[in-house]
């Protein structure tokens, strides 16, 4: 792992198939069903994505396609009650799923003096307290409008192909990061314009394109196949401060990377 001095580097991690064993949407569909927000249908829609999901990574038309059902499904819940039920079961759903050599990374660059970068597709309202609890510094994951306390439907930002790359560019200005020093972890092909706008890209659990990208051109390849408790390998205190400090940090950070992105396109 190279690092230059005080250089201002991140590390971006994708999160489902790269730091969790799966899909964080796919997880979160029970306590939804559980709690009246899908129906039994959009339960058994979310069980067939997770199959495609693990079977072959999900190509450009799923994941516009999921977008368009994104949109639609979200449309009218009541936003603080989604917080409350991923707060409620974040530990007992996410918790066991979390790749042990994913932990040890961000260990690793936290280390290293790296602003460590949660980046994923699923809603930021999952990916940015499950990124606190691994001690990520940020979070951005897709952001649907909220009025009145309810979602609206417009997808303000999809975390998604291009969309990525806008954002690891956007950070880098926001917080000075060198790209060519810069670290991007994925296991999808979908992510290549994010892992392309690095020096340092890796490949993780990739799916059979990016694989053959990542040999082709050099790139670490690196499989991770270990889900342990994160409870049983992060200290107290560290839990604590991730909690405390750092998904407050991710929140806020994340808001206004939003709205800046918003008015500018306004």
């Amino acid at each position: 792992m190279r690092y230059r001095g005080s250089m201002p580097v991140a590390a971006f991690f994708d999160l489902d198939k790269t730091i969790l064993a799966k899909s964080s949407s796919f997880v979160f569909a029970k306590p939804f069903y559980k709690e009246g927000l899908i129906g039994r249908t959009d339960v058994m829609r979310s069980a067939y994505a997770q199959f495609m999901f693990l079977a072959s990574g999900a190509d450009h038309d799923q994941m516009e396609a999921m977008r368009e059902y994104m949109s639609q499904l979200v449309t009218g819940w009541d936003a603080a009650r989604v917080q409350a039920i991923v707060t409620e079961t974040l530990d007992t759903l996410i918790d066991p799923l979390v790749y042990q050599e994913a932990v040890d990374l961000i260990n690793l660059h936290k280390e290293q003096g790296h602003t460590v970068i949660v980046i994923s597709t699923s809603g930021n309202e999952m990916v940015e307290p499950i990124a606190a609890r691994l001690g990520a510094d940020l979070a951005i994951g897709t952001q649907v409008a909220i009025v009145d306390g309810k979602y609206t439907g417009e997808i303000i930002f999809y975390a998604y192909g291009e969309g990525k790359a806008e954002a690891v560019h956007s950070l880098a200005l926001d917080h000075g990061f060198v790209l060519s020093e810069c670290f991007a972890y994925s296991d999808s092909q979908t992510d290549l314009p994010m892992l392309e706008a690095v020096g340092n890209p890796r490949a993780v659990n990739p799916d059979s394109e990016l694989r053959a990208i990542a040999v082709e051109r050099g790139w670490d390849v690196l499989d991770f196949a270990k889900p342990v408790s994160m409870k049983a390998k992060v200290e107290k205190r560290q839990a604590i401060a991730a909690s405390a400090g750092v998904a407050i940090g991710a929140v806020a950070v994340g808001i206004t990377w939003y709205a800046k992105r918003r008015s500018l396109r306004s």
